[in-house]
C-alpha cells in the first residue's frame, strides 16, 4: 500500500489566565495568522511532551499540561499549493509557568498575545483553524480528560539508533 493515507499529528494548548487565552500570530503562507501555542510530534516523544516542548518554543513560556480537552480531525487546503492536508490534533490545557524573555521565539511566530474569547471570536478570519475556536469552547465547557488517556508505549520513547 504504497499510498497509505497518514494524517499529520499534532499537539495545541489551550492556556487561560484571568479571562485571558494565550495565543501565537505566525507568519504563513496565507499571511498573519493567530493560534494556540501548537506543533507537530516530533519522533521519540509523547503527545504531552510534544505539547510542553511546543508551549516552550512559541511563547517561551514553561507549561505544566494538566488535562486532554479533546483530540480533533480536520482538513486543510493551503491556499498557494493546493495541498490536501489532515490534522489530528491533541489539545490539552494546563497553566502558564515562568516566561523565559530572553529565548527567541520559533521560526515563523511573529509575538505571543493574550486575548478575551470575544477578542478571539473578532478575530476569527484571522484564526489558523477552526479548531482554535472549537477547542476554547470545549475548554469554556468544562471538558477535561485525564492524561493518561493518551497513554504512549515506551517503545515510542526508545532512541531507535540505540541497540535493544
Amino acid at each position: 500500500m504504497p499510498n497509505r493515507w497518514k494524517p499529520n499529528v499534532t499537539v495545541a494548548a489551550v492556556i487561560e489566565r484571568e479571562g485571558r487565552f494565550l495565543l501565537v500570530e505566525e507568519d504563513t503562507a496565507d499571511g498573519l495568522r493567530l493560534n494556540h501555542p501548537a506543533g507537530h510530534l516530533d519522533p521519540g516523544e509523547s503527545p504531552v511532551q510534544a505539547c510542553v516542548r511546543e508551549v516552550l518554543e512559541e511563547t517561551a513560556h514553561d507549561f505544566t499540561p494538566t488535562a486532554l480537552v479533546g483530540v480533533y480531525l480536520n482538513r486543510f487546503t493551503r491556499t498557494r499549493t493546493g495541498d490536501d492536508i489532515t490534522y489530528l490534533r491533541f489539545t490539552f490545557t494546563g497553566t502558564a509557568g515562568a516566561h523565559h524573555a530572553w529565548r527567541q521565539l520559533d521560526d515563523g511566530i511573529v509575538r505571543t498575545v493574550w486575548m478575551t474569547l470575544d477578542e478571539i471570536r473578532a478575530s476569527a478570519a484571522r484564526l489558523r483553524s477552526p479548531v482554535v475556536l472549537q477547542s476554547i469552547g470545549d475548554y469554556l465547557a468544562g471538558r477535561r480528560f485525564p492524561l493518561d488517556l493518551v497513554h504512549t508505549d515506551a517503545s515510542v520513547l526508545r532512541d531507535p539508533t540505540v541497540a535493544r
